[in-house]
């Protein structure tokens, strides 16, 4: 199993940023409407590119993490998906190129809510226009063809990034060769929607939100903070919290006296993470990318969920769920597959059994990695 202090990394001393070159004319077209007349992604890579552009393959990513996947020579520290990306690992950097960017609407570099427009000079802020799941994956086809690949190996997604890996699929059929879609879905679950909706509201709730126009100085971290403890609950399994931390509670000395403070240990933990993770992204980028996973329906690329995955065209899949997920359960992933298989597309459908639930895919090691590598080894066999 990977160190899950590792998860989330927010170090980009290797990272590269990119202003996109190639946009259609005016900028570049937002699914839900509106364009953005000038885009730059951050973005990190690992291994050489091949002399025919043949071997490349694209990472997406879930919600938070940045473009800093796994360490490299400029940036040794561990990415955050550290165990499966490098030299004779399951995404081998011997044999592709791989390319990992941070979303369009995030904060680690990429052009979001957080930048500067440049119509008016100053940040956008809320005035951001709406970033879908469609966008994110739009704005990597466009950062590989300014890096030279015109059509790639693979594109592989975990969560939110499964959801842009499919929907590269669908808006550029015959793009990819081979999908790698990881605790995704074809569109959100009520359940789902409502957690990431009340994350939401809590995050506008906090008065200095001041919709959306704060200030670096005074963003709503306390929003933020009780936001994030909401979806961090979310991200593992009941299981997993029992064996963790049962009912372990705080020392004595870590108690700060007051009447319904932190008492048990994993009260402690959720604050640790929190406090961790706000004071390094961007609260409005959190409300465009939640919204994001929630707006994501793959019917409304057709007439039904089934029209809509027919417009893939790739060699083979590989849908990887996870039993003890409550966020994207399995039946979600094994509906994806039975979709792909239903409208043509060849697929390998795997079950994994996991206590660490939806973050499954950061942390379980053991499991995930011999899948994701033997699907890679047979691509290029």
């Amino acid at each position: 199993m990977a160190d899950e202090e590792n998860a989330y990394t927010f170090t980009t001393t290797a990272t590269r940023r990119i202003t996109l070159a190639n946009l259609p004319a005016g900028g570049m077209p937002m699914w839900r409407g509106g364009r953005l007349a000038e885009v730059t992604l951050a973005y990190e890579s690992w291994g050489e590119l091949s002399a025919a552009a043949d071997n490349a393959i694209i990472i997406f990513t879930g919600l938070s993490p940045s473009a800093h996947a796994a360490a490299s020579p400029d940036d040794p520290s561990p990415g955050w998906w550290e165990y499966m990306i490098g030299p004779g690992k399951a995404i081998d950097t011997d044999r592709f190129f791989v390319v990992c960017a941070n979303s369009l609407g995030g904060c680690y570099g990429s052009t979001g809510p957080g930048s500067v427009n440049p119509e008016t000079g100053q940040n956008y802020g809320a005035d951001f226009p709406d970033v879908t799941v469609e966008d994110i994956a739009s704005s990597g086809y466009y950062l590989l063809r300014e890096l030279g690949v015109e059509k790639i190996h693979a594109a592989v997604g975990s969560s939110m990034g499964g959801m842009s890996s499919i929907a590269y699929a669908m808006q550029y059929p015959g793009a990819i060769k081979y999908l790698i879609s990881i605790s995704a879905a074809t569109q959100a679950l009520p359940l789902t929607i409502a957690l990431r909706s009340l994350q939401r509201e809590i995050i506008r709730s906090d008065p200095n939100w001041n919709n959306g126009h704060y200030t670096d100085d005074t963003r709503p971290l306390s929003g933020m903070s009780l936001a994030r403890k909401l979806g961090l609950v979310s991200y593992r399994a009941a299981d997993e919290w029992n064996s963790k931390f049962d009912r372990s509670r705080l020392a004595p000395d870590k108690l700060s006296g007051k009447r319904f403070e932190r008492e048990f240990e994993i009260e402690n933990y959720l604050e640790y993470n929190a406090q961790k993770f706000i004071h390094s992204f961007d609260p409005n980028s959190y409300l465009y990318l939640s919204r994001a996973m929630d707006w994501f329906d793959i019917a409304e690329h057709g007439e039904s969920i089934s029209d809509g995955m027919s417009k893939l065209d790739v060699e083979k899949a590989l849908v990887i769920g996870v039993t003890t997920d409550i966020l994207f359960p399995a039946r979600q992933q094994k509906e994806i597959a039975d979709v792909m298989r239903e409208t043509g597309t060849e697929v390998d459908y795997i079950e994994i059994d996991s206590v660490n639930g939806h973050d499954a895919f950061l942390i379980d090691d053991v499991h995930f990695s011999p899948v994701v590598k033997k699907f890679l080894d047979e691509s290029v066999t």
